[in-house]
């Protein structure tokens, strides 16, 4: 497989200098703020040009001391090893909050409710070990035209001791609304040619995943908890969060292939229905350069339907 990388993939992003800060006392619980998302989803409909809130969210000290059970209870389930290192699937967990409640603000013009999850890029730039106390900060930014919508991207960063240590960028899909500035959206690449390689796991998830990734994660959305809430939403049945099914891959690569510090991607396509079987291959990525025939850069893992080229994501791992 081979794999070019892209500068925009490396480059950290930054919180607009006009940004201003606001401190929170702790992190914010999902179950609220989801509740307040949910709420104020009713009265966010595409009226003009979608303005970002000018404001990055900030918890000056995390205490991750108390996260033995949780993190024990995490690696249990996506197959993380036992270790007093943070993977960068639990680093997400732990900020989501943090950037959820800048969507959900009574400023934010996108509604929480029907978001559709794209992708992610994330670096881990030196390991997060349980106990530090870490400072975490998150913001919208970067509102763009998307051929059915507009598309925005939530940063989360967690620090020690102030130096960057995890930054995560989920790009987020809100169908009907109009960018900023109007413009017409940027040319897709044409999808790819793909054929489902041989797979190197499977996974056999039961209806019950969505709520054991939600015991850990927090996020209670009820398409991934509930048949009637995936219905209300066009599914046919519950489907697995995006992130497990990224979380998952990152843990078969494993922390020895990965490096203290390391980049993760993923795309999603279609949502994997549950109960249901996803074939997994991962396998080394080379990074091609002129005059170069290609050198190992990491891996590069796809999950599809098993028995069918329905794909479900793609994504890299590459140490740093």
């Amino acid at each position: 497989m081979t794999v070019r990388r892209t500068q925009s993939a490396v480059v950290a992003p930054q919180a607009p200098a006009s940004y201003s800060v606001t401190d929170l006392p702790e992190v914010p619980r999902l179950g609220g703020l989801f509740a307040k998302g949910v709420a104020g989803s009713a009265g966010k409909r595409p009226k003009g040009e979608v303005r970002l809130p000018e404001v990055t969210y900030r918890v000056a000290r995390v205490a991750t001391a108390g996260e033995a059970a949780h993190l024990a209870a995490y690696q249990d389930l996506l197959g993380e090893p036992s270790s007093d290192v943070l993977p960068a699937g639990f680093l997400h967990v732990l900020a989501f909050p943090v950037a959820t409640a800048v969507m959900v603000r009574g400023d934010f013009p996108l509604p929480l409710l029907g978001m559709v999850h794209l992708r992610n890029v994330v670096r881990v730039l030196r390991p997060v070990r349980l106990g530090e106390t870490v400072e975490v900060r998150a913001w919208a930014q970067d509102a763009r035209a998307h051929r059915r919508g507009v598309q925005v991207d939530l940063v989360a960063e967690v620090l020690v001791d102030g130096d960057l240590a995890y930054q995560g960028v989920s790009t987020y899909l809100a169908k009907g609304f109009t960018a900023p500035d109007g413009a017409a959206p940027a040319e897709e690449s044409p999808r790819e040619e793909w054929t489902a390689p041989l797979p190197t796991a499977r996974w056999k998830l039961g209806a019950g995943t969505g709520r054991a990734y939600g015991a850990v994660s927090g996020d209670q959305n009820p398409i991934h908890t509930s048949n009637l809430g995936a219905k209300a939403f066009g599914f046919p049945r519950t489907i697995a969060h995006g992130m497990y099914s990224a979380a998952r891959a990152l843990a078969e690569v494993g922390p020895a292939r990965r490096g203290e510090a390391y980049e993760w991607t993923v795309e999603f396509f279609r949502p994997v229905l549950l109960p249901g079987t996803v074939d997994v291959a991962i396998r080394y990525a080379t990074d091609v350069a002129e005059g170069d025939a290609g050198a190992a850069s990491g891996f590069v893992y796809d999950g599809w339907r098993s028995g069918k080229d329905t794909r479900h994501f793609r994504g890299t791992v590459r140490p740093l």
